[in-house]
C-alpha cells in the first residue's frame, strides 16, 4: 500500500479560504499560463477539445482561442475554487472532482492540461494515467508542476532555526522532484514522446514573512500528513528570519535589500500514444553510418585513433 503524503482535506479547506486572497497572489499561475500558451503555440494544430485540471481559471484564460479550442472543461478540487474559476472563464464547463480522480470520460479529448496540481497528489503516476486515458489517440498532454528547487531557501532556513531553537526538525516545504526524475513520470504512465524542461526564476520579497504570506493566499501553505500541528514556537520564526536574510540576500528593481525565493516549474509533455507517431528504430536497422554523416574514418571498439 503506497504511503501517503498530504492530507487531502486540510489542503481543500485551506483552498476554500483563499478564494478571496488568490487574486492578490496569482502571479505564479500567470506565469504557467504564458509559459503553456507558448508551447502549445508552437504546435502546428488544432485541438477543439481541451480540459483544464486546477489553475482556478488563471491558466485556462491564458490558453482561451488558442489551437483552435471550442470547448473547455475546467476541473477544480473544491467549490470554492470553481465558483473562482467561473468569474474568469465563464464559459468553461466548471466541474469539480478529487484531483486525483478528476471527473474525465475516456477517450474524448484533443489536449489535457495540468495547471500546478501534481506536486501535492499522493499518487501522480495514477492522475497522469488518468489523463491519458482521457485523450484521443495522439492528444496531448501539458502539465506543470513545482521541482526540486523550489523555496529550497525557506527549506534550509526552517531546517538550521527548528535544530538550534528546538532541537530537531519538522516537515516544512513537500519533497518536489528533480526534472530529470520527472520526465520519468509521463513514461511511466504511458505517454508517448516525452519531453521536460524547466523554468527557474527568482522572486525578491521583503521579509520571509512575506513570502510565506504569498504562499497561504495563493493556497500553497503546508499540508502534509506528518506537518507539525501546533504553532512555531515566536523564537524559531525570529531565528528562521535572521538566517534567511543573512544567507539569501537580495535587491530588487530600486537596489532595496530584500531576501531571495527561487521558484522552479517543471513542464511535462506527452503524447497518447498512436500507430502515426514516429517510433525509435530497432537497434541495428540503421541504414547508414555515423562515421560517413561526420565525415570521419570508422574505429572499430578496440582500436585507438592514430593506431
Amino acid at each position: 500500500m503506497m504511503s501517503e503524503l498530504f492530507d487531502h482535506s486540510a489542503r481543500i479547506m485551506r483552498a476554500a479560504r483563499v478564494k478571496t486572497t488568490l487574486s492578490r497572489a496569482d502571479f505564479l499561475l500567470d506565469r504557467v499560463g504564458e509559459g503553456l500558451a507558448d508551447r502549445l503555440d508552437d504546435v502546428k494544430r488544432d485541438f477543439p477539445n481541451a480540459a483544464v485540471l486546477g489553475g482556478a481559471g488563471v491558466v485556462a484564460a491564458a490558453l482561451r482561442g488558442r489551437a483552435g479550442t471550442n470547448r473547455l472543461i475546467q476541473i477544480e478540487d473544491c467549490q470554492a475554487m470553481a465558483d473562482f474559476a467561473s468569474q474568469i472563464v465563464p464559459e468553461a464547463d466548471i466541474r469539480v472532482s478529487p484531483s486525483e480522480e478528476p471527473d474525465l470520460s475516456p477517450g474524448q479529448l484533443d489536449l489535457i492540461v495540468g495547471a500546478l496540481t501534481m506536486h501535492r497528489l499522493n499518487d501522480p503516476v495514477g492522475l497522469l494515467t488518468q489523463m491519458r486515458l482521457a485523450l484521443k489517440p495522439d492528444g496531448l498532454a501539458l502539465i506543470t508542476l513545482f521541482g526540486g528547487q523550489t523555496l529550497s531557501e525557506l527549506r534550509a532556513s526552517f531546517a538550521e532555526a527548528e535544530t538550534e531553537v528546538e532541537g530537531g526538525i519538522s516537515p516544512r516545504v513537500a519533497p518536489m522532484g528533480e526534472v530529470r526524475d520527472l520526465g520519468g513520470l509521463l513514461q511511466r504512465a504511458g505517454f508517448a514522446l516525452p519531453v521536460a524542461d524547466v523554468d527557474r526564476f527568482d522572486v525578491a520579497y521583503q521579509t520571509p514573512f512575506h513570502l510565506m504570506r504569498d504562499l497561504r493566499e495563493m493556497g500553497e501553505n503546508n499540508a502534509l500528513i506528518h506537518r507539525r500541528k501546533s504553532f512555531t514556537r515566536r523564537a524559531t520564526m525570529i531565528r528562521m528570519a535572521e538566517i534567511y536574510a543573512a544567507n539569501y540576500p537580495t535587491t530588487d528593481h530600486t537596489g532595496e535589500g530584500r531576501v531571495n525565493a527561487s521558484f522552479e516549474i517543471v513542464y511535462l509533455t506527452g503524447w497518447s500514444p498512436d500507430a502515426s507517431q514516429q517510433q525509435p528504430l530497432r537497434p541495428g536497422s540503421a541504414k547508414s553510418r555515423l562515421s560517413d554523416a561526420l565525415g570521419v574514418p570508422e574505429t572499430s571498439a578496440g582500436e585507438k585513433a592514430g593506431e
